[in-house]
């Protein structure tokens, strides 16, 4: 199956902005379950300098100056994504998670050493006691790791509501864990510091998600995490939708958290106040 998926953000200031530099994670990745097809990024104004070049998580980063006095930013992004064929692997058959804890732990091979760095704090995941203690229901002695996290991704969907009012991108997801509210980035990260904290990797995945009648969180970016697993590799759960992603989850880019992924970021010198309107169509 083929997706195309547009990505327009907009900026609009009161007042005139003499310079920005911006960076966009919008290149959809290419890997197992998906192959980029074609990118095209529209920039208006257009910029000066701009050049394209991988993170150091192997995802596709622009930055581009714009150095031209203007009131107005805006940044498409157009891609074509072919979804391959992926069945998520039988939860039961996966190594229990007390395995995958230790293997992790012992750094014994380049692997196990790449994966053990989703395992601690980051700027907007913690680990800490109270994480722990909150995911420890799902992770009883000897249960399957992938089991376990679904079991994680179920609670989350049950006892958290969807509600985009309830916090902002810098909310903080100790407040997320009180309030019980919030919207797909804040699950990801909530489910990601239960993970952590319990000595599991986890990692951020933002992306986009084919509208439906009961899908939430495809009105923008989407957000999902990824969990090692021992010899199933890096397999993914989506909190906000209660599922695994299996066909309809274009993976743009992954990180330690949403700092490391952000769709568009920049400084500008002047402009005000600042308006940010985005938009995202999957079809």
């Amino acid at each position: 199956m083929i997706f195309t998926a547009e990505h327009a953000t907009t900026y609009l200031y009161s007042g005139p902005v003499s310079i920005c530099h911006t960076e966009v994670h919008l290149t959809p990745r290419s890997g197992p379950t998906q192959r980029l097809l074609s990118h095209k990024l529209e920039i208006s104004p257009e910029p000066a300098y701009s050049v394209t070049r991988e993170d150091y998580f192997g995802n596709e980063i622009t930055c581009f100056s714009i150095q031209e006095s203007h009131e107005t930013l805006t940044v498409i992004s157009k891609s074509e994504v072919e979804m391959l064929p992926a069945e998520p692997p039988a939860l039961d058959l996966t190594p229990e998670w007390e395995q995958v804890r230790d293997e992790i732990r012992s750094r014994a091979t380049d692997e196990l050493f790449q994966v053990a760095e989703f395992t601690g704090r980051s700027p907007m995941v913690r680990v800490s006691p109270e994480f722990a203690r909150w995911a420890a229901p799902s992770f009883p002695a000897g249960r399957p790791v992938a089991a376990a996290c679904m079991d994680l991704t179920h609670r989350i969907f049950k006892e958290f509501r969807y509600d985009p009012r309830a916090t902002t991108v810098s909310t903080p997801v100790e407040e997320v864990l009180k309030i019980r509210g919030g919207v797909c980035q804040d699950f990801a990260h909530l489910m990601i510091s239960g993970l952590r904290s319990m000595g599991l990797a986890a990692r951020y995945v933002s992306g986009y998600l084919k509208s439906g009648e009961k899908t939430r969180g495809a009105e923008a970016s989407h957000a999902w995490c990824a969990v090692y697993c021992g010899k199933f590799g890096w397999l993914e759960f989506d909190p906000t939708n209660d599922l695994m992603p299996c066909g309809e989850h274009v993976t743009v880019a992954y990180g330690r958290d949403y700092s490391d992924v952000t769709p568009v970021k920049g400084v500008a010198i002047g402009g005000g106040e600042q308006l940010i309107n985005v938009s995202v169509s999957v079809g």
